[in-house]
């Protein structure tokens, strides 16, 4: 009897310690981010989704403060403390860290077959032969309006520019709304909301920003002029001392019920639709005339790769596909509206208002800002120069003309493009 009982009891505890080596056995992946504001999203939402069809791999989101993340992560990597997983900001930032071999290449993981050259544009290498990050999310530039604003006055959705332009006027003339809610005080407004949210229509999206990276188009061309025409006409619609208004001023503006309309990034959603106590739509950038195509800025914001140093890289490439999957991109998106997926698959969206944004990719064609792959590396920086020229322009300190001549006379002092 005391043999039995021994011998169950070293059985027991031989399973037992079985248990603990398969329990040690178990893959957990640290995801480096400065997204800090999204740790329940991927606490409560993200990875208990990931984690219920992988057992045996488990995730740990362990976001930085968004100012302290870059400096925070090149430690961590020259260390070799840095997590398995790294959040991927756009363009350069990313581009340095594959180049330093800090990132690794993804090109022919499993899922980047669902994400389009687009999508995949602020992760690929200049000359498109590999790619570095899941894309994750973009945000999409439009016009967010008062909805009861604009039945009060009678307003219909403009769908081009004629149009715009006169439901501004309306607005104006009544008096009891502000039109546009945009200060050029803080510049990057200007140009952000301004200049690369219109502009697209004009340079035609992807076709105008590739051919100014070729060097086959300037800044002087017309379809890059153009938008800043446009822009110098909104003066008379941004209210009394729109020259030292804030983006928080603007904001403000608009969700008191003050300003009929918003040139606004998707980003916007969240926190109007917290504040605002109005109903809400939202319109792309109107056309020059009926049935032209229209472009819009889908502007990739964020994605995720892999530490080139993972001892787990196996389980994190199991984890990236998952993210590069449909079902990430709608728990995603959903979680964050404003925040859309950059998948081929369509996203439903919960939120009406990011619906409707989001809905502008089955008719418009997307594109990202002009200024973010490849032409700010230099001084002086495109991108910084074209908030600073995007307000001088509104503000009438500089008519589209001058500033277009100091932006390519800029860019010209440092970018020769590739023959």
């Amino acid at each position: 009897m005391k043999t039995k009982l021994l011998t169950a009891l070293l059985l027991g505890s031989s399973v037992l310690g079985f248990a603990g080596v398969a329990s040690a056995a178990d893959v957990t992946l640290n995801i480096e981010s400065w997204r800090n504001d999204d740790l329940a999203i991927w606490k409560d939402k993200l990875i208990p989704a990931f984690e219920a069809k992988n057992p045996g791999i488990k995730v740990v989101f362990g976001p930085s403060s968004p100012t302290e993340y870059d400096a925070a992560l090149g430690a961590k990597l020259a260390a070799g403390s840095a997590g398995d997983l790294i959040t991927c900001r756009p363009f350069d930032k990313s581009l340095e860290l594959y180049k330093k071999g800090n990132l690794a290449d993804l090109t022919k993981l499993a899922g980047m077959e669902n994400f389009s050259d687009v999508a995949k544009s602020a992760w690929t290498t200049d000359d498109g032969s590999a790619t570095f990050c899941v894309p994750m999310a973009s945000v999409i530039h439009g016009f967010i309006y008062n909805k009861e604003a604009f039945e009060k006055l009678g307003l219909k959705v403009p769908e081009t520019r004629d149009e715009f332009f006169a439901a501004l006027d309306k607005i104006k003339a009544d008096g009891t709304y502000i039109p546009m809610a945009m200060g050029t005080k803080d510049l990057w407004e200007a140009a952000t909301m301004g200049y690369q949210n219109i502009g697209p229509n004009y340079w035609k999206g992807e076709e105008g920003r590739l051919a100014l990276i070729k060097g086959e188009q300037k800044l002087t061309d017309k379809d890059w002029v153009e938008p800043y025409a446009e822009l110098a006409k909104w003066k008379s619609y941004l209210g009394d001392g729109f020259e030292a208004q804030t983006y928080p001023d603007s904001q403000n503006l608009f969700t008191l019920g003050r300003a009929a309309i918003f040139p606004a990034g998707s980003w916007e959603i969240g926190l109007f639709n917290t504040q605002a106590q109005f109903k809400m739509g939202a319109f792309p950038p109107p056309v020059g005339k009926a049935g032209d195509t229209c472009y819009i800025s889908d502007h990739t914001d964020i994605g995720i790769g892999l530490n080139a140093a993972s001892k787990n890289a196996d389980a994190a490439k199991t984890f990236l596909t998952w993210v590069a999957s449909p079902e990430f991109a709608t728990i995603y998106a959903n979680a964050l509206p404003g925040f859309f997926s950059l998948n081929s698959t369509p996203v439903k969206m919960e939120d009406p208002l990011a619906q409707e944004f989001v809905s502008w990719r089955e008719k418009c064609k997307p594109t990202i800002r002009s200024t973010y792959q490849v032409l700010s590396r230099g001084t002086p920086n495109l991108e910084n120069e074209t908030w600073v020229e995007s307000a001088n322009v509104i503000n009438g300190t500089d008519t589209p003309e001058v500033a277009a001549e100091k932006l390519q006379k800029g860019l010209d002092s440092w970018y020769k493009p590739a023959k």
